[in-house]
């Protein structure tokens, strides 16, 4: 027969401390000595002690010690997308730093997952929220679940103030500058001396289609990264000669609207994509065509991505501090778990030419 699992008191016993004292060695709070707890840490490892019950520990904490992260999209094609992976490395080491683990919810179509209407959480990082009325930030705010909303809109100004007054529910939202970064690189195009574009968006929204913009949409309603962007290039003083929106931030989806902007007659000299990715596609498309970039075409993209199979080519770009949105998300998230107020962050961009864009000829 086997022993029977030891207990945290058979530690206690074999430290020679009282089990509230080996109960302090294992949560790391509370005063107590460091040979204390290396004395007890180390009765623990020569019983094999796997540690005090998870579920008995957040019973008494009042916590589940997880942060729930909802994405606005598959996880299959979010973790193709390097702009997700990295953000979320960064989340993810600054929760394990504080021993909170992470539950990945993915959501699209508008859809509220069971796991948000009910799994436990501590607090939610959702990335692309549709706005204050999405379904998902509704269901988490009729359970209290404190918020942080990362490149999203819980309402407010455009430039991002975090509501969820009305509900008394504790939020904060981490973002870019993109609008301004985008409308640095359309003027860099524009004193290259271009003067015909076309853009290749990220989605508008849940309904992630391929081909022009539907004509009906509300212009203040959809995904916020994308509205700031294409206003970024308004900024500039350019309106496209066509936009072509895609379903997601895919090579292949950049490939296809290229395909379909370069074979129009006439095409622009310069295509402006909402992400580096999307960019990657049409300057595969171009090659495709025919067509040299960037004597024939211009492309720039958005993220600041590294992308050596496009070699030769280095994409002109605006780079985004990825890693750190995710860090600093993270840090939101437990200053709300521990009851802090949180300023929301915008995080600086910086243009960054490459090999992609050129005079027009």
């Amino acid at each position: 027969m086997n022993p029977s699992r030891p207990t945290l008191a058979d530690v206690a016993r074999r430290a020679g401390v009282s089990v509230s004292t080996a109960s302090l060695a294992f949560s790391g709070a509370g005063p107590i000595a460091a040979t204390t707890r290396d004395r007890v840490l180390a009765a623990a490892a020569e019983l094999a002690y796997p540690g005090p019950n998870p579920l008995g520990q957040q019973l008494r904490r009042g916590r589940s010690g997880i942060v729930g992260v909802v994405f606005g999209d598959r996880l299959r094609r979010s973790f193709r997308d390097p702009v997700s992976i990295q953000m979320l490395d960064g989340l993810a080491q600054t929760l394990g730093v504080h021993d909170v683990g992470i539950l990945l919810i993915p959501s699209e179509a508008g859809e509220v997952p069971a796991l948000v209407a009910h799994a436990a959480m501590d607090a939610a990082v959702v990335l692309l929220c549709n706005g204050p009325d999405d379904e998902v930030v509704a269901t988490l705010a009729r359970r209290g679940i404190r918020m942080v909303v990362i490149e999203g809109d819980l309402g407010g100004p455009e430039e991002g103030a975090s509501v969820a007054g009305s509900a008394g529910i504790a939020t904060a939202s981490v973002r870019i500058d993109d609008r301004r970064g985008t409308e640095r690189l359309v003027r860099e195009l524009c004193a290259l001396g271009h003067e015909r574009f076309g853009v290749v968006s990220l989605p508008f929204g849940h309904d992630r289609r391929l081909g022009e913009p539907d004509p009906t949409r509300d212009p203040r309603s959809g995904y916020l990264p994308t509205r700031r962007r294409l206003a970024g290039i308004a900024d500039a003083g350019v309106a496209p000669e066509i936009v072509i929106e895609t379903p997601a931030s895919l090579v292949e989806h950049g490939r296809s609207a290229g395909i379909e902007i370069l074979s129009r007659p006439n095409p622009p000299t310069a295509i402006v994509a909402l992400s580096d990715l999307l960019a990657s596609g049409v300057v595969l498309a171009a090659r495709e065509l025919g067509l040299r970039v960037p004597d024939d075409v211009s492309v720039a993209g958005f993220d600041g991505l590294d992308l050596p199979w496009l070699a030769p080519d280095v994409l002109t770009t605006v780079r985004q501090p990825l890693a750190e949105k995710g860090r600093q998300a993270g840090q939101a998230a437990i200053a709300l778990i521990e009851g802090r107020t949180v300023p929301d962050v915008v995080l600086p961009v910086e243009y960054q030419p490459g090999t992609t864009t050129a005079p027009p000829r």
